[in-house]
């Protein structure tokens, strides 16, 4: 098995990068989280959406997703899991008392958990789905062979590209946030602000077609 070649791994970097960083639901969940919770809060939430990629790419290099896109039974189920999901997500948050004033969780396991929910939120995202199984075969050399290796590692090379920004994105939005959260009231209001851009991408997924 062999790598892809440079220059195919900088053009698929490029057009990743540009990708992830314009304007979408993942974006719009680890700034939620960052400011409502901390930079190390969207850090790890990011990080966890990020490596929710590497599911995608496994199902693309091996064909299910097409055949998930081909199920209309199959993707609608995943969509209403995903949107659910999301909901889930902003409710809790929106019951939330304040992230400033909550210390009930220990740091680790409030990250672990917090990296577990962006995994799942977007490991289960019938979009992200549908958006590898077209984006990553548009850079897959016809002449290097192996379609599904290709595959793979443009999966990885995404999955580390959005790792980091999506990290700098998480610590962006956590700086703002501290910055907000000096009283109570203003911690409460970020998490009903994160808590509602949940609610609303998860009603989203379930009413797209």
């Amino acid at each position: 098995m062999t790598l892809i070649a440079f220059e195919q791994a900088l053009a698929f970097l490029a057009a990743a990068m540009l990708i992830t960083l314009s304007p979408g639901p993942d974006n719009l969940m680890v700034l939620g989280m960052g400011a409502s919770r901390g930079r190390a809060a969207g850090v790890a939430f990011g990080l966890g959406c990020a490596t929710g990629c590497l599911t995608h790419t496994l199902l693309a290099a091996l064909g299910v997703s097409a055949l998930i896109a081909a199920s209309p039974v199959a993707f609608t189920a995943l969509k209403i899991a995903g949107g659910a999901y999301l909901i889930y997500l902003g409710v809790m948050a929106l019951r939330s008392r304040g992230a400033t004033q909550t210390g009930a969780l220990l740091p680790e396991t409030s990250l672990a958990r917090l990296f577990a929910r962006g995994l799942v939120a977007n490991a289960i995202n019938p979009k992200v789905v549908l958006f590898f199984l077209a984006f990553l075969p548009q850079f897959v050399s016809a002449r290097a062979g192996s379609p599904g290796w290709q595959i793979a590692q443009l999966g990885v090379l995404f999955t580390l590209q959005a790792a980091l920004l999506f990290s700098l994105l998480g610590l962006a939005a956590g700086r703002v946030g501290q910055w907000l959260s000096r009283t109570p009231a203003a911690a409460r209001w970020l998490d009903r602000v994160a808590g509602t851009v949940f609610v609303v991408l998860g009603l989203r997924l379930i009413a797209c077609r």
